[in-house]
């Protein structure tokens, strides 16, 4: 079996490519970050989604973290050494980069093998399915930051728990756990963390055997439905809020509660 490998580097960090057997396998390793992704990993991302596509065997993408980690999503400490705009691009290239693999026409898995936290999390519901094993752990606790949820990412939410949970889970800031995320609809399937790599290929396997032409008309069809509130784009509010969005992330990387400043409403 042939196995084509090409791998990334950034500072301590690799993204690994892999193709095997009708699989693209990309894989996020940065561990002692927990898999935390810097702004030239997610340009990287975004740059090796649309590269499935040159490859004709590629019938299904299997994305996953290293070791006990999906992603922690952005690295925060990342975003103290930014300015509002710089902050506020490097969310925008987020975006960019969960929508190239939400957008891609072959299926997607996603293999959650710990914590998939903020745009980590985002970018594992930009995925059609999801694996996980009892290590999984899935929120997006952007309100101790002062992160603001575009229409984008509130949707992708939305679509699987609903409004009210969304709401929930910023407003507490709450954690789920992995049997909480499987009887959410978060995960689709939940095995041992021994067995979840050979699951997980053995699903894309099972996936990979079925007509491509109903597997393409399928993800098109769902992705219509789900999206087909034209206005919800029209009007949409920044990531980054120019007050609150500096102290939480001076508080993240001071290991501190924020001090969130009271201000009139806008």
């Amino acid at each position: 079996m042939r196995i084509r490998i090409h791998r990334m580097e950034m500072e301590e960090a690799k993204i690994t490519y892999q193709e095997t057997a009708g699989l693209a396998i990309v894989s996020i390793n940065r561990p002692k970050s927990k898999n935390a992704l810097t702004a030239n990993m997610w340009t990287q991302l975004s740059e090796i989604a649309p590269k499935i596509l040159d490859n004709p065997k590629n019938k299904v993408v299997l994305l996953r973290g290293s070791g006990e980690q999906f992603t922690a999503g952005s690295d925060i400490k990342e975003f103290h050494q930014m300015s509002i705009e710089e902050a506020e691009a490097s969310f925008l290239l987020m975006e960019k980069a969960i929508s190239a693999f939400e957008k891609l026409p072959i299926p997607t898995i996603g293999v959650i093998n710990g914590p998939a936290m903020g745009a980590g999390l985002e970018l594992a519901l930009a995925c059609d399915l999801r694996v996980g094993s009892e290590h999984a752990k899935m929120g997006i606790p952007v309100g101790r930051l002062g992160i603001r949820l575009s229409n984008k990412f509130a949707q992708r939410l939305v679509n699987l728990i609903g409004p009210s949970r969304t709401k929930e889970l910023v407003y507490t800031g709450r954690i789920l756990n992995a049997d909480e995320s499987y009887q959410l609809g978060m995960i689709n399937y939940l095995v041992e963390n021994e067995k979840l790599d050979r699951y997980a290929i053995k699903l894309a396997k099972l996936v990979a055997a079925q007509s491509p032409a109903s597997l393409k008309a399928i993800k098109q069809s769902v992705s219509n439905c789900v999206n087909s509130t034209e206005e919800l784009w029209k009007e949409d509010l920044p990531f980054v809020d120019p007050y609150d969005f500096p102290e939480g992330v001076a508080s993240f990387v001071e290991k501190r509660p924020p001090r969130f400043k009271r201000r009139v409403q806008e």
